[in-house]
């Protein structure tokens, strides 16, 4: 059992969720996200004051997967993800001890689904 965290641009959610259905990933969770990278911080006006942005909103996905999973996991946010451009996040794969479905009490892989 492998938990796969996901930090890519808000735009390209629509796509790497279609790409995660066209593999059967269906279960995940999103949250929305501020992160710095390569991206070059930049200013913008706000009520007639310069602000500098170097935090970039981006979303979280966390999906955990069972073995078999991990790999096309991977490709289907690398596939829906990519913009070719710095910031377009990163892809964490870890192990992960147990996980527990909470209606039934089932655990391991099963509880994954």
């Amino acid at each position: 059992m492998h938990l796969v965290i996901a930090y890519i641009r808000p735009e390209k959610l629509s796509d790497v969720k279609k790409a995660l259905i066209k593999n059967e990933v269906f279960k995940m969770s999103i949250t929305n996200a501020l992160g710095a990278g390569d991206e070059q911080v930049y200013h913008e006006r706000y009520r007639g004051a310069d602000v500098e942005i170097d935090l970039l909103k981006r979303v979280r996905l966390e999906i955990a997967v069972n073995e078999s999973f991990i790999q096309r996991t991977v490709d289907a946010i690398l596939e829906g993800g990519v913009t070719g451009e710095d910031g377009d996040g990163k892809i964490f794969v870890l192990p992960m001890t147990q996980c527990y479905r909470i209606r039934n009490g089932n655990k391991g892989p099963h509880a994954i689904g």
